[in-house]
This record gives C-alpha cells, structure tokens and sequence, in this order.
C-alpha cells in the first residue's frame, strides 16, 4: 500500500519538477533571440490491475518539446529576405541620387549655362573675355561630367565591398549550420529532440536570409539541407558548399558571385539564382540601376561633346590667319570587352575580338549591347541592346544605334562580347581647347542681299551644316515667280579655283531653308521676283557671329538620343537639358519605386516575425501562471510522499504489535 502511494507521489514530484524546470527555463530565455518556448510533454501511468479494478499508477514524463511552425518559420525567413534585398538596393539607390543633384548643382544646368555663354560671344565675337568664359563654362561642364564618372566609379566598389561582406558572412553561417547538422545527427538516435540546437539553426537559417534567401529540405538524419534558387546548395548534412566574389566576366570593374566546386574551381552563379537578400539587392543595383544611371549621363555626354566639336569644326576661329575651329571636349572612347571565358590561342591571347566606333554620337542608344555568332546565318552576329532585350542579327562592319561593329577573327559558337558605346564616356572627360581664340564664332561663309531687294525677305540665319562646304565658292540665289505658297529661285555657284559655274533651281518655302554647298540660308519674311541673295566667303572673320549663333542654337537642338527610321530618316531625340532631367527623372522614380517596396516589404516581414513570436516565443504572463501552477502541484505531490510515509509507519507499528 504505502509503496504505492510512495511511487505515484515520486512520479508527480518529478513531473511537476520537470514542468518548474522548463518553466523556469523559458522564463530566463525570454529575451534570446530565436529561442522557442519549451514544454515538458506528460502521459499517465499505465493502470494496475486488481480485482477491484485498474488502479493508476501516477504520470510519467515523455520529452521536452519546443513550439516550433514550419511554415511560419519559412515564410518569415523569406520575407526577411525580401526585405532585406529592397532595403539593400533603396541604401544604393539613395547614394545614387546623390550623383545627380538638381539645379545649379547639376550637369543639366552647367549644359545649359555653357551653350547661353555662346550668345554672349556672338553678341561680341572679339572680345576675348566673353571667349574666356564660354571656355570656364566648357571647363565647368566637363568636370561635372567627369566628377559624376569618378562619383559612379565609388558607388560600383562599394557594391563590390559589401558583396565581399556579404558573401563572407554568408559563408560563415552556413559553415555554422552544417556543424549544428552534425551535432543534431549525433543525437537522433536518443528518441528525443534537441530543442536548443534546432533554436540555434532555426537562428542562423534566418540569419542567412538577410543575405541570400533558401529553402530548407529535412533529412532522416535530423540534418537540415539548405538550398538557393534553382536547387543551388549551401549546406547539405554537415557540408558547406561556400560562395565566392570575381570580377564578372563581361565586364571586370563589376562583381559576380560564384560557388566553389569540388574540384576547388568557381562556377560563377547568374543573378537569377539570388531571388532575395542582400546579395541580391545588389546585384540588381550593380546590373540595372547602376548601369542605366552610366549609359544615361554617358548618351549625353557623347552627343553634347561630339555635337559642339563637329559645329565648331565647320566654323573659322580668331587665329591670325584665321583656321577651322578645334575640338572642345574629349571624352572616353567606345569599349567592346570579350568575355574571359571566350576562346584563346596557346599564347593565352583571344583568337577574335571586337572593336566598336562611334558612326553618329546623337544616334548612341543608353545602352549596353551582347554579341555573339548568329548560329541561323554564317558570317552574321546577334547583337542584343540589353536596355529594352531587342535582337537583331547584323553583319561585319554594320552601323547600329550610332555605332560600327567592327570583329576581327572568327569568334567561337561560345564567345560573348560586351559592347560598352557610352558607359565609359564621362569618365575623363575634359577640356582640349585651352586657347580663347581658337573658338570658331565666324562663319567661313556670309549672305547679303541685294539692297535693290522689293520684297520683304531679310536673312535671319546662315548655317554650316557640312564639313564638305568648299568657303571660297559664292552661290547667287534670284527669286522669279511665285509656286503655290512658295517662289522659284534659280542658283549659281562659282568656284575661283577652277574658275566654273554650277547653276540649278529650287522652290523655296516659307520656314524651310535653302541648302548648298554644305549651308543652310534661313530667310525671314518673302522674297520678290527679281530679289537676289548672295553667299560669299567671309571677308571679316573677327566680327562675323555666324558659327557662335549655331553653337548657341545646340541649346535648343534635339541632339541626345534620335533614331533612325525603316525610311532612313534621322529625328526624335531631346535636348541636353531634357536628357538631363530624364536621366534624373529615371533615378527618381526609382528610389520611389524602391523606397515604397522597401516599406511594404518590411511591414510584411515585420508581421510574420510578430505571428511567429507569438507562436513560438514566450509570453512572461502564462509562464509565470503556470509556474504557481505547478508549485502548488509539487507541493501537493510532497504532500502525497508524507501521507505515504506515514501509512508506511503506520503499517510498520501494527506489523510489529
């Protein structure tokens, strides 16, 4: 009798002791992180029986289980990862936008102040002071161009940085989950879990999303196998597969990440494979954002450069004796790189390569291009604008985009090329006309009409368009009689050095210029019959403002992106200061879009980090309801163990009577 009771008094003590064990434990654990709140899983004795009955025979205490959701547990790890990879690219993307400060701080406004300091030449096309500041303003423009490269260039080695970083402590943690596997498969065999091993990985598999986001597959064992997208694995069992950061292949200023092989070589990873964390957040930054901000300012900086030296090229400058005008800007050249996994010789050197150059600067797209053998048409090659994923098939030596591709060799089936036009264009560019007078306001050629004139017709503008214009010719423009809204003119063009003339006629339009030898004659009101215009070499070079007014008209001029039609007609296009703002516009929009996917992405991962504590975690108050639970229960199973001793003292007494 007393063994009885003295047995379920024993069991209750220790069920109830083990209840305040683990009571006490989730109550000091409280604030770990990770850690899941413990129970202690009891069952009833077996019954005995008698002829009376079955009498019980107390509680027995199972395991020791922890709250644990699987699918909570996932779902906040991946919206972690999510999170993480929208805050990562919002940081970049906010760092960028410092690049392209509005107003008078900008490259938009510098543009627009250098093309006005051209009105102020052509008012004065003597003054060697108003010569002087169009030359800081070029100077000015230049350096802002040149300080946003260098301003890119920093961004791009943080982005290479902080994936080092990031990949580091990637590496880390996983190698932290395959050793906790091995600790777990240790004990599988015991029958019980481990509840503060499975806290601690559950722990680090969350921490790993904040920099690559996995999926985790169970084995028997009790091992966690821990895969990136697209069945990439990091952890299997108690082997961790580590991540590597190399220069990417394409281009090597930017960063790719790799996992190293069994064999020790690195197999670099697609940027696919990395679907949130960190590391991907970066990645999208390096390979989109980064990259449009460098083709955007690049496309502007190339046509504003390329426009400005080819106008004051067709212009004579203030040299004594007056000369074609010299480049103003520099700036760095088209690039075309092979992928380093392309074919080589012996020697190491690649057996084909690619050279790229600039056809038309107002027709570079802001884009970057891949190349390759057209594996449908022998001799011909896929080129590939990335900006927007349009393919065409081109050949040897073909002008695309305001380029020529220009390959030498036969490339493999296997080699890539990056075509880089505009990527690299602000990068070092500066000034090369350091000289007041070598800016050419004059223009080799003057109109003057006939002061015998009837009609109303005056010259508003004479523009040289072509670098073939031959200055010593004199072109007569005589307007007969009227045709429909227009008049018909008929011209001559003497040349001095064969001593010929050329003649023709034309219509003229109201609004439309008159185009010969290389220029283009802009009238003002309408011409009589009988009104003659001529257009003669420029007798005084000094005072003459004709080639300044068109650099000053650049400013209005839609030279930065045009394109070329099915018909071969070149138009669209913006101007300098619009290119400017669109550019500014793109990154803007792109913080929004960042900034509000960051938010969303956090609150999101906010709520299912609270649903999982509250599934999981501990709440004080049950446990500290519980714990005068339990007190009282262990007291009144030592109350059991007295009433037992006593009846065992009891029976003793009488056995001894």
């Amino acid at each position: 009798m007393g063994s009885a009771l003295m047995s379920i008094g024993t069991r209750a003590m220790t069920a109830n002791y083990a209840k305040l064990q683990t009571i006490s434990n989730n109550i000091s654990n409280a604030n770990v992180a990770g850690y899941s709140r413990q129970d202690v899983l009891l069952e009833t004795s077996k019954g005995q029986f008698s002829g009376a009955g079955f009498f019980g025979k107390g509680v027995n205490v199972v395991t020791v289980t922890r709250s644990a959701d699987k699918f909570l547990t996932a779902e906040s790890a991946t919206t972690k990862a999510t999170a993480s990879m929208d805050a990562a690219r919002l940081g970049a993307l906010q760092a960028l936008e410092n690049v392209f400060p509005t107003g008078e701080d900008g490259v938009g406004y510098a543009a627009s102040q250098f093309l006005n300091g051209m009105v102020d030449m052509a008012s004065n096309p003597q003054d060697l002071s108003a010569r002087q500041v169009v030359l800081s303003r070029a100077s000015e423009l230049a350096a802002r161009f040149a300080n946003a490269g260098v301003q890119l260039d920093t961004l791009q080695a943080g982005v290479n940085a902080d994936l080092k970083t990031s990949v580091d402590s990637v590496n880390q943690i996983a190698a932290n989950i395959a050793g906790i596997n091995q600790e777990i498969a240790k004990v599988n065999g015991v029958g019980h879990s481990a509840n503060d091993l499975l806290d601690q990985r559950d722990q680090l598999i969350s921490q790993l999303s904040q920099f690559v986001q996995v999926t985790t597959l169970p084995a028997e064992d009790g091992t966690l196998g821990v895969f990136m997208a697209g069945g990439q694995r990091l952890v299997l069992g108690n082997q961790a597969t580590p991540l590597a950061v190399a220069p990417d292949p394409m281009d090597s200023s930017r960063s790719a990440v790799g996992i190293m092989e069994a064999g020790g070589g690195l197999r670099l990873l697609s940027q696919d494979t990395f679907t949130g964390g960190e590391i991907a957040g970066l990645l999208k930054f390096q390979n989109q954002d980064l990259v449009d901000a460098r083709t955007g300012l690049g496309q502007m900086a190339a046509a504003i450069s390329a426009r400005v030296n080819q106008q004051q090229s067709l212009g004579l400058d203030l040299r004594n004796p007056p000369g074609s005008g010299a480049p103003l800007f520099s700036v760095g050249p088209p690039t075309a790189g092979n992928a380093s996994t392309n074919a080589k010789d012996a020697s190491g050197n690649f057996l084909a390569g690619v050279s790229l150059t600039v056809a038309d600067a107002t027709q570079l797209e802001a884009s970057e291009y891949d190349l390759a053998a057209d594996p449908a048409n022998a001799g011909q090659y896929l080129l590939t604008r990335r900006s927007d994923g349009l393919v065409r098939s081109i050949a040897n030596g073909a002008t695309v985009d305001g380029m020529t591709v220009n390959v030498t060799g036969t490339p493999g089936g296997n080699d890539r090329f990056l075509l880089q036009p505009v990527t690299r264009t602000v990068n070092g560019m500066k000034t090369v006309l350091s000289d007041p007078k070598g800016l050419a306001a004059a223009s080799p050629v003057a109109a003057t009409a006939n002061v015998n004139n009837t009609g109303t017709a005056k010259v508003d503008s004479l523009t040289v368009v072509n670098a073939g214009i031959d200055p010593a010719r004199t072109a007569t423009f005589t307007f007969g009689a009227a045709n429909g809204s227009g008049r018909d003119y008929s011209w001559s063009l003497f040349d001095p050095a064969t001593n010929t003339t050329t003649t023709g006629a034309g219509t003229w339009q109201a609004g439309q210029p008159i185009a010969l030898n290389g220029f283009e004659l802009q009238l003002k009101g309408v011409p009589a019959s009988g009104d003659s215009i001529v257009v003669a070499p420029t007798e005084f070079p000094a005072t003459n403002n004709g080639n300044a007014l068109a650099l000053a008209a650049l400013r209005d001029e839609k030279m930065v992106g045009r394109r070329t039609d099915a018909y071969g007609n070149v138009g669209g296009g913006v101007t300098a200061t619009d290119a400017y703002a669109g550019v500014m516009s793109g990154v803007g929009v792109a913080v929004q879009g960042a900034k509000s996917a960051a938010q969303i992405s956090a609150g999101v991962a906010d709520t299912m980090a609270r649903q999982l504590a509250s599934k999981t975690g501990v709440n004080l108050d049950e446990e500290a309801a519980q714990l005068m639970q339990f007190q009282q229960s262990y007291q009144a199973a030592a109350k059991v163990l007295q009433v037992a001793q006593q009846v065992f003292d009891t029976l003793l007494r009488a056995a001894g009577a």
